[in-house]
């Protein structure tokens, strides 16, 4: 079975392709056994999870890679405990590829947590989202996830058209270079993880701002957090090394519906957007990343419209796939993936136990780059930052988002 555009894109942008998703659990270790065990009964029937990747069968210009059914996959081989600590297990597998010869996934049993590691080319996010639901106590038994699903961008229910403006505005903003987060003084770039769990009284009263509308989404608060932790490091815009020009955040968007949403694979778009710097307000940066965001439902019907000849036209010459993903992967272009969501099953139990925080794993792209993730699971919130810039950015990234949040929650109405 061939790759799709995008499964091809991400084994040839150059980068390791790791994302994860890890679960916390208060408590002893878990049985490892046990695990296993729960993991073929749920997982063992979906196909997805036993493809192997097959290399291109002639020149890899001209021929893409090929997945191919094994025999069921070996609980033994990719389920394994480990002593590691949570934060140095996500950077260390965010940094590496996964093996090739059997599927691209593996399971990590902590003492306190149970992590996920996938190749973006098999699995998304919201994949390892729906996989983990999967594993819980009371998950409802698995259906025919990634097996005959229709796949996010088949032909559903009538879509409102698109005209010729609306898709020729959404190439520009795709292909409009920006500026890359500002280097440090000093060190090479070298991959960084860190993992901040945040105040939930903070966040609900920040949720709460603007306070004369309608409250903010996980999603527009993380946006606009960012840009005032950008500005707090490095200053408005006019300050950095390529002044005025723009700061583009990168907005993963599931193009999966109703009918489909537990379709396994890869179902998402990416929207541009940038983001507001040079505003000094809190509240001033949250409106703005809020009319942004009210306009992303139009953006994915021109997505709809475009992907699929995109992706034709890719699939018929593997190499174009590469370059596409390589110039996407440009720090100029895809500088900060973005991302927010809520665990909507609570309570949730992994044989007995209950679910802390969910801990999600961006990848990583190239130098210059950092990825964040927010998720908020029963009251507990956490923030991931994969960052690929100077030792310990990851860290003074999101300590800054933390205090634009707290900031964010004590802004006055103006």
């Amino acid at each position: 079975m061939r790759l799709t555009a995008i499964e091809e894109g991400h084994l040839r942008n150059g980068m390791p392709g790791t994302i994860g998703i890890a679960a916390v659990f208060p408590g002893g270790p878990f049985d490892l056994a046990q695990v296993r065990s729960r993991v073929c009964d749920r997982w063992g029937g979906l196909d997805r999870m036993s493809l192997v990747l097959q290399p291109p069968a002639g020149p890899a210009a001209l021929s893409g890679h090929r997945w191919s059914a094994a025999r069921p996959f070996d609980p033994a081989a990719h389920i394994t405990a480990t002593d590691q600590d949570l934060e140095s297990l996500l950077t260390d597998g965010v940094s590496h590829r996964l093996p090739v010869e059997r599927p691209l996934w593996r399971l990590l049993v902590t003492r306190q947590a149970v992590v996920l590691l996938a190749h973006h080319a098999l699995l998304d996010g919201r994949s390892l989202e729906t996989l983990f639901r999967l594993l819980m106590d009371d998950a409802v038994p698995p259906g025919p996830l990634g097996q005959g699903a229709a796949h996010p961008l088949a032909r559903g229910r009538q879509r409102p058209a698109v005209g010729p403006a609306a898709v020729c505005g959404e190439l520009r903003r795709i292909g409009v270079l920006g500026q890359p987060v500002p280097p440090g003084p000093r060190g090479e770039p070298r991959p960084s993880v860190a993992v901040v769990e945040l105040d939930p009284q903070v966040m609900r009263t920040a949720r709460r701002q603007p306070v004369d509308g309608r409250g903010s989404t996980l999603n527009e608060l993380l946006l606009s957090t960012y840009a005032g932790a950008l500005r707090a490091c490095h200053g408005p815009l006019r300050s950095w090394p390529k002044g005025p020009t723009p700061f583009y955040a990168t907005v993963p968007v599931d193009l999966r519906t109703r009918d489909n949403a537990q379709h396994l694979g890869n179902g998402v778009t990416a929207l541009r957007m940038a983001l507001p710097v040079d505003l000094e307000s809190p509240v001033a940066r949250l409106r703005a990343c809020q009319d942004e965001v009210a306009a992303f439902d139009g953006r994915c019907d021109a997505h709809r419209a475009i992907l699929p000849a995109l992706q034709a036209i890719a699939r018929t010459v593997p190499w174009l796939a590469g370059v596409m993903a390589k110039r996407l992967a440009r720090p100029e272009l895809t500088t900060s993936l973005c991302t927010a969501f809520k665990w909507r099953d609570n309570p949730s139990h992994l044989h007995g136990r209950p679910l802390a925080r969910i801990v999600p794993l961006p990848q990583l792209s190239p130098p210059g780059t950092a990825n964040l993730c927010l998720v908020h699971t029963a009251d507990a919130y956490t923030l991931t930052v994969v960052s690929h810039l100077r030792g310990g950015d990851a860290g003074t990234i999101g300590e800054a988002v933390e205090r634009e949040l707290k900031a964010v929650a004590a802004s006055e109405p103006f």
